[in-house]
């Protein structure tokens, strides 16, 4: 099956995703969430978790592959899609290539640390062995308001 999923199902695993955001922002931690679909099921969850677990790569979107591979009993997470609400940084991009996600969908844009083609471009580089196909923007907006409410709460 190689049809890429509509918009409303998009938004759907996206909202699953920004519940994962809000945990994080409830411990204090920057608020991106991450689920991984394979198949129609979110198999993996995550949100960000670098403060409470003083580990920088406690990024949302490793924490649900990893999750996803114990459940899937396999680290190729070939036909995964993984929705994050925060474009990858180059440590995650890097990640998505390695666990072999065939895509990734987040909503809102990093300026300062996008590897997904707002600094650099990973994802589709076409000298790695693996490609993932990226759909940006989705429900942008919510996923954008919830990072910026949390770094003007930061700044009060």
């Amino acid at each position: 099956m190689n049809h890429v999923p509509d918009l409303a199902v998009h938004a759907g695993y996206m909202r699953e995703a920004l519940r994962e955001a809000e945990k994080a922002y409830a411990k204090g931690e920057v608020p991106v969430g991450a689920v991984v679909v394979q198949d129609g099921t979110i198999i993996g969850r995550g949100h960000n978790l670098r403060e409470a677990d003083n580990d920088a790569s406690a990024h949302a979107e490793l924490l649900a592959m990893r999750q996803a591979a114990q459940v899937s009993g396999d680290w190729r997470l070939s036909g995964a899609t993984v929705y994050v609400t925060m474009e990858p940084c180059p440590m995650c991009a890097g990640a998505l290539v390695q666990f072999r996600v065939r895509r990734v969908v987040y909503g809102t844009a990093d300026p300062k640390a996008g590897a997904a083609g707002s600094v650099v471009e990973l994802l589709r580089e076409p000298r790695f062995n693996h490609q993932v196909e990226v759909i940006p923007g989705v429900l942008e907006a919510e996923c954008r308001e919830i990072v910026q409410r949390f770094f003007r709460a930061l700044r009060k």
